[in-house]
C-alpha cells in the first residue's frame, strides 16, 4: 500500500473512531461521577469539606464585630486577684450584676450552669440580685444536657439551673453546641431554647424591638480567639480598674477561659475546636466567646445558610457535557486550562457566596466532578491516541524514519505534499573501493555487507536525533536538525560521523579478516538552510531534503579524496561548534556555480597540527611563502606524508613561481579537486 492509501484508509476511519471516542467518554465520564457520588458518602469526604469551610472561614472573618459586646473571663488573673477556688461564691456574681446594673448594661449572659445549690445565704444573695435587677436588665444562665450511659441505652438529661433563680426572674438557654466528627464547631445549636438564642431574643426586647432574629445553619465566626472585647471577671468587681459607665447599653457575656488556669484543668474548662486551627490559627475557642459568636449571628445575620443541594447536582450535572465536548474540540492542554478554570471559578464563587450573601456552597463536589470527568476523557483520548499512534507507526514506520513517524502521530496535518525552510546540518557518506571488493563477492553477499554497513551506521545517526534520509548504493544521506527541532544539530552531526568512523573501522577489519579488500568511508558534513518535507508525487513521495546546502555536502564527502580525510565538513559547520571542538583547518574551497569561498575542516585531536595548519593557511592568504611552508613542514613532521599539507605545499610553490602581476586566489575550485 503506497503512503497516499493509507492516507486514504486513515482518514476514512476517523468519522468512526470519533464516534466511539464520543461513546467511550460519556461512559468513562458518567463512570467518573458515580465515582465522586459515591466518595460523597465516606469520612474523608465530609473532612475535606469541612477543611474547605474552615479555609473560607479564616478568610471571610472580617475579626470585629458590630454587636456592642463586652466578655468578662473567669481567667487566671481573675482567680489571682480574687483569691477564690471555682466555683465561686454566689455572692460574688451577685456583686457584679449589681455593677451591671448600675452601670447601665443593656443584658446579661451568664455562661455558667447554676444547677446544684451552695449554702442557702449565698444563694439567696443571687436570686435576690436577680428579682433585683430583672426589671431593667434581663439575665439569661446556661443550662446544658448530660449524656447517662445505662447497660440498654444512652439517655439525654437536661440539667436546668435551680428553679429559685429562674423564678426570681432570670431566663436559661441551653448552652450546648455540637461539634463534627472532627471536633470543630461548624453549624448552628439545634436546640430551640439556645443560650445565644435566648439571650439575642432578650436584647431586642430591651431595646423595644419586636425580636426578628435571623437563623442560620452554620456558625459564621467573625474571627480568632479574641476578636470580642474580653475583660477579666474581676475587673468589673473592682473600683476604678473600668470607667464609670463602661459596659453602658453593652451585652455582658461572662464565662471561663482556661489558657493556664490550674482551677478549671480540673473541672473541665469550657473550649472547643474552632476552624482556625485548619488555616494555622489558634484552635481552641472559649465556650462564652462562642456564644458572643453566636449571638452575633443571630442580631446581625452574620451566620450561614445552606444551598440547595439540587443546585450542586445540576452544576455536577452540567459538568459532564461541557468537558467532554471540551475535550474533543480542544488540545488536551486547553481542556486542562478550562478545567482548571471551571475548578478555580468555583471556587471562587464559593468564596463569594461566602464573603457576601453569607451562603455555604460546598465546592468539593463539582470541582472534584470537574477533575475526574476531564481525566476521564484524557484517559479515553490517552487510548485512543495511543491506539492510532500504534496504527500510524504500523503503517508508515517501513516508509520513513522513526522520528518523522513520531511527528506524524504528534501532527497528523503534516501527512501532505510540500515542506518548510528549515536549517539543518547535512552528512553524506560514501565507501571507498567498494566497487572493487563488490567485484570479489556474489550479488547476495554484496547485500550482506552492505546491510551490516547500514545497520552499523543507521543507529549512530538515530542515537544522535539524525533523520536517515536515504541509501542510495552504499551512500548514506542524514541530516540534523529536522524533523524536530535541534539547536544543537552541527555538533550532534560531528559527533555521529566521528562515532560512524569508529564503527567503520570494525567493519573494514572484518573484512580484512576475511581476506577481502580494505574498504573505507568519506564523510561530508554542511550547515545550510534547505527545504524539509514531503516531497514527490501524490502516488509516492519521500520525507527528504532539498537545496544548495545538500549539493554543497554531498562535494565535500567526493572532496575527501584530494584531503586524504575521512570527515570534511564546511566553515557554517564548524561555526556552530562549541569553542572546544578539535578542528583543523585545511584549505578554502570554491563550489561550482559560487564565487565566496568556503573553508574546510577535518577532526583532529593533535593541538600542534591544527595549529600550525591555521598558521599556515594565514600564511598562505597573505603571500608569506616562506611562513606557510614553515607551518606545513610542521605538520608533516607530525604527520609525515599527509595529504592536505602535501597538497596545500604544491599550491603554496606553484603560486610563488607566478609572476607578481599575475592574477591569483587562495582558494581553489572544488571541482578541481
Amino acid at each position: 500500500m503506497s503512503w497516499m492509501r493509507a492516507i486514504a484508509s486513515d482518514r476514512a476511519a476517523v468519522p468512526h473512531a470519533r464516534q466511539r471516542q464520543r461513546w467511550l467518554s460519556l461512559a468513562a465520564g458518567g463512570l467518573a461521577l458515580l465515582l465522586v457520588g459515591a466518595a460523597t458518602l465516606s469520612r474523608t469526604w465530609h473532612a475535606l469539606e469541612f477543611k474547605t469551610f474552615d479555609v473560607l472561614t479564616a478568610l471571610a472573618a472580617p475579626h470585629r464585630t458590630t454587636v456592642p459586646v463586652v466578655i468578662l473571663a473567669i481567667d487566671e488573673p481573675t482567680f489571682q486577684e480574687l483569691q477564690q477556688t471555682w466555683p465561686f461564691p454566689r455572692s460574688v456574681h451577685a456583686a457584679l450584676l449589681e455593677r451591671l446594673r448600675a452601670d447601665g448594661a443593656l443584658a446579661v449572659g451568664l455562661d455558667i450552669v447554676f444547677a446544684d445549690p451552695t449554702t442557702e445565704a449565698e444563694d439567696a444573695a443571687l436570686d435576690r440580685t436577680m428579682a433585683q435587677v430583672g426589671q431593667g436588665l434581663p439575665v439569661v444562665l446556661a443550662s446544658t444536657r448530660e449524656k447517662i450511659d445505662s447497660a440498654n441505652a444512652a439517655l439525654w438529661m437536661d440539667i436546668q439551673p435551680l428553679q429559685r433563680f429562674l423564678d426570681a426572674g432570670a431566663d436559661a438557654g441551653d448552652a450546648g453546641v455540637e461539634p463534627d466528627d472532627d471536633f470543630v464547631v461548624r453549624r448552628a445549636p439545634v436546640a430551640r431554647e439556645g443560650f445565644a438564642l435566648r439571650l439575642a431574643q432578650r436584647v431586642t426586647e430591651a431595646r423595644g424591638q419586636t425580636p426578628a432574629l435571623h437563623h442560620f445553619d452554620w456558625i459564621g465566626y467573625r474571627g480568632p480567639r479574641g476578636t470580642f472585647d474580653t475583660r477579666s471577671y474581676y475587673q468589673a468587681l473592682e473600683p476604678g480598674l473600668l470607667p464609670a459607665g463602661f459596659f453602658k447599653g453593652k451585652i455582658v457575656l461572662v464565662g471561663r477561659s482556661a489558657r493556664t488556669a490550674t482551677e478549671l484543668a480540673h473541672s473541665q474548662a469550657d473550649l472547643f475546636n474552632s476552624p482556625f486551627g485548619t488555616a494555622g490559627g489558634e484552635r481552641l475557642f472559649p465556650g462564652v466567646e462562642l456564644q458572643a459568636t453566636l449571638l452575633d449571628n443571630y442580631l446581625t445575620g452574620g451566620g450561614l445558610r445552606s444551598v440547595s443541594d439540587a443546585w450542586t447536582l445540576v452544576i455536577t450535572v452540567l459538568l459532564l457535557p461541557v468537558l467532554l465536548g471540551a475535550s474533543r474540540r480542544l488540545h488536551p492542554a486547553g481542556a486542562a486550562a478550562l478545567t482548571a478554570a471551571l475548578v478555580v471559578a468555583m471556587g471562587a464563587v464559593s468564596w463569594g457566596l461566602f464573603a457576601g450573601p453569607r451562603l455555604w456552597w460546598p465546592p468539593l463536589l463539582p470541582a472534584a466532578a470537574a477533575v475526574a470527568i476531564y481525566g476521564a476523557a484524557a484517559l479515553v483520548g490517552y487510548a485512543v491516541v495511543r491506539q492510532r499512534a500504534r496504527q500510524t507507526r504500523a503503517m508508515f514506520a517501513q516508509y520513513v524514519p522513526p522520528a518523522v513517524v513520531s511527528r506524524l502521530i504528534a501532527q497528523p496535518e503534516l501527512m501532505r505534499l510540500g515542506g518548510e525552510a528549515r536549517e539543518v546540518t547535512l552528512m553524506f557518506t560514501d565507501l571507498a573501493n567498494f566497487t572493487t571488493l563488490s567485484e570479489q563477492l556474489s550479488a547476495e553477499q554484496t547485500v550482506e555487507v552492505l546491510t551490516g554497513y547500514f545497520n552499523a551506521m543507521t543507529p549512530i545517526v538515530h542515537a544522535t536525533g539524525g533523520t536517515v534520509d536515504k541509501f542510495i548504493g552504499d551512500a548514506v544521506m542524514a541530516f540534523w536538525g529536522a524533523p524536530l527541532d535541534d539547536p544543537r544539530h552541527a555538533e550532534h552531526a560531528v559527533a555521529a560521523a566521528i562515532a560512524m568512523q569508529q564503527a567503520m573501522q570494525v567493519l573494514a577489519a572484518d573484512l580484512r579478516a576475511l581476506g577481502l579488500p580494505p574498504i573505507h568511508m568519506r564523510i561530508g558534513l554542511h550547515t545550510g538552510r534547505v527545504v524539509v518535507g514531503n516531497v514527490g508525487s501524490a502516488q509516492r513521495f519521500s520525507y527528504t531534503a532539498i537545496g544548495d546546502a545538500v549539493n554543497l555536502a554531498a562535494r565535500l564527502e567526493g572532496a575527501n579524496k584530494a584531503f586524504g580525510t575521512g570527515i570534511l565538513l564546511s566553515a557554517a559547520t564548524a561555526a556552530q561548534l562549541p569553542p572546544t571542538a578539535a578542528l583543523r583547518a585545511l584549505d578554502d574551497v570554491i563550489v561550482k556555480g559560487k564565487t565566496e569561498p568556503v573553508r574546510v575542516f577535518t577532526p583532529c585531536e593533535d593541538a600542534a597540527v591544527r595549529d600550525a595548519s591555521l598558521a599556515a593557511l594565514n600564511a598562505f592568504h597573505a603571500r608569506d611563502w616562506a611562513g606557510a611552508e614553515a607551518q606545513l613542514a610542521t605538520v608533516l613532521e607530525r604527520l609525515p606524508g599527509d595529504p592536505a599539507a602535501t597538497r596545500l605545499l604544491a599550491r603554496v610553490n606553484e603560486a610563488r613561481g607566478l609572476p607578481a602581476d599575475a592574477p591569483w586566489q587562495a582558494a581553489v575550485a572544488l571541482d578541481k579537486l
